[in-house]
Parts: C-alpha cells; sequence; structure tokens
C-alpha cells in the first residue's frame, strides 16, 4: 500500500523558482514569510518544513501545498462535497467558530436528509418549482 507523501524537494524548487522571480534573497523570503532561515537552509537540504512553516510560506509564495502531495492512486482527487464546504466555513474570516459549527450543522442535518431520501422521479427548478 502506497503512502500518501509531501513532495518537499519539488515544493522547494518552487518556491526557489518564486524567490528568483521576484529578486528577493532566502533571508528577504525568510523575513517577509515571518519564519527562521535556518528552515530555509535545512529545506535545502532535503528537510521537510514543520507545518507552520509550510503554511507561511504557501501563504508568502502564493503556491498551493496540495500540488506537492503524492498520493497512491487509490486515494481521492479531492474531498466530498460536504467536507471542501465545512472547510470554506471553518477558514471564512467572516464566521465565529461557533457560527461555522452551527452553520454545518443544518448542512449536514440537511444534507443526510437529502441523501437518504427515495428519488420519488421529481426534478425541481432553480425557483423551486417541482416539475
Amino acid at each position: 500500500m502506497s503512502r500518501v507523501t509531501f513532495d518537499a524537494t519539488a515544493f522547494y524548487a518552487a518556491l526557489d523558482a518564486t524567490r528568483r522571480s521576484q529578486k528577493k534573497t532566502w533571508k528577504q523570503v525568510a523575513r517577509e514569510a515571518k519564519i527562521s532561515a535556518s528552515t530555509l537552509t535545512r529545506m535545502a537540504q532535503g528537510k521537510r518544513p514543520d507545518v507552520d512553516s509550510l503554511a507561511a510560506l504557501v501563504s508568502w509564495s502564493g503556491l498551493r501545498a496540495d500540488d506537492f502531495i503524492i498520493r497512491p492512486e487509490s486515494a481521492p482527487s479531492e474531498p466530498d462535497t460536504l467536507t471542501q464546504i465545512v472547510g470554506y466555513l471553518r477558514a471564512s474570516a467572516h464566521l465565529s467558530p461557533r457560527a461555522a459549527t452551527a452553520i454545518e450543522a443544518v448542512l449536514r442535518a440537511t444534507y443526510d436528509l437529502a441523501r437518504d431520501a427515495p428519488d420519488d422521479g421529481q426534478t425541481t427548478t432553480t425557483e423551486g418549482v417541482q416539475d
């Protein structure tokens, strides 16, 4: 069984390309990303960044960490719809954690009802009128 891994070498190469395109030094990258320069030195030696440093570098560079994850062929390419929606709710700066939890509960209950409901052959249009 294959493991899911993070391709730190490819991430570092993409990070280096971003750095070069912005004409920055590694010291400037470290300062702007608010990480230690030693983290970048370790990455240059093939080590993986800790999760907080990875998040800071992803934020600084605009790269997507998900693009550097190597998955087995059997792994889903993306999470199911409800999981994605919940992720967006949790990441929203406009919602408190309590509000996100409340909306998630309503969505899960509605989703479960809709998923388990028998198909009666009727369809609903965008206006909510059944055909």
